[in-house]
């Protein structure tokens, strides 16, 4: 199993589409790009997660995505096996529900040349969790390859949830897939009360991307022969 850790060099956690982490010259890291399509039900925190991952401002109230949206976020990180730095480049791409039904052309261009698959349900709607074995039949069904991870968001009220450990444990019994736990609340804020805690979000978003980066990079090696797969999945909590 290939491990990774973040390089938490201070830097700024917001970036834009065209730029990346700048490292010290004597850092020589090579980017791996990776496109990422996010699926869940209306409402369930898609939109809300990529802004965390990207340490972006989440959205306090429900707003439908209005066609595609597509977002890119930076994550460094070393493979302790050999000390090599990469850049990992996700391309997040999230769609609202509506525009799904009314273009047909939408799905196909989300998964198109997809190298992950997010499927989201919410601990507060078990309608979404139940809908899981649908979504993933729907869109990942012609990607065998592709990495597939489920999140359960609005883990934060999870004393409310409508989704027990029991159910949680036979998902991952009967698929086979990593599953991890995110909190859908705002970042914390530095003393101003505006600014986001970078420190903060950083630590809050790392496990979902430390686990992207690990579970692309040995699909990768799979698929050039360099180990074997299948791999045993784990399941991290996020904050």
């Amino acid at each position: 199993m290939v491990f990774f850790e973040c390089l938490c060099e201070r830097m700024e956690n917001e970036k834009g589409l065209i730029e990346r982490p700048v490292l010290p010259p004597q850092v020589a890291a090579d980017t791996a790009s990776y496109k990422i399509y996010v699926s869940g039900k209306s409402g369930v925190g898609k939109t809300a997660l990529v802004a965390k991952l990207a340490g972006l401002e989440v959205p306090v109230a429900h707003h439908e995505t209005p066609g595609i949206q597509m977002t890119v976020v930076y994550w460094p990180a070393k493979l302790q096996d050999s000390n090599r730095i990469l850049i990992f480049r996700f391309e997040f791409w999230d769609c609202g529900e509506a525009a799904l039904k009314k273009f047909d052309h939408i799905l196909p261009a989300c998964k198109e040349r997809a190298d992950a698959f997010f499927f989201l349900f919410s601990f507060t709607d078990r309608s979404s969790f139940e809908d899981l074995p649908n979504q993933i039949a729907r869109v990942a069904d012609d990607a065998p390859r592709a990495v597939k991870m489920v999140i359960g968001s609005k883990f934060d009220q999870y004393m409310h949830t409508d989704v027990p450990e029991r159910d949680l444990t036979a998902f991952r019994q009967t698929w086979g897939l990593p599953l991890l736990r995110v909190k859908s609340v705002p970042g914390r804020r530095l003393a101003d009360g505006r600014t986001l805690d970078g420190w903060a979000g950083v630590a809050d978003v790392a496990p979902v991307l430390n686990s992207l980066a690990e579970h692309l990079w040995h699909q990768d090696r799979v698929s050039a022969g360099l180990v074997p797969g299948p791999r045993e999945f784990w399941t991290p909590r996020a904050g």
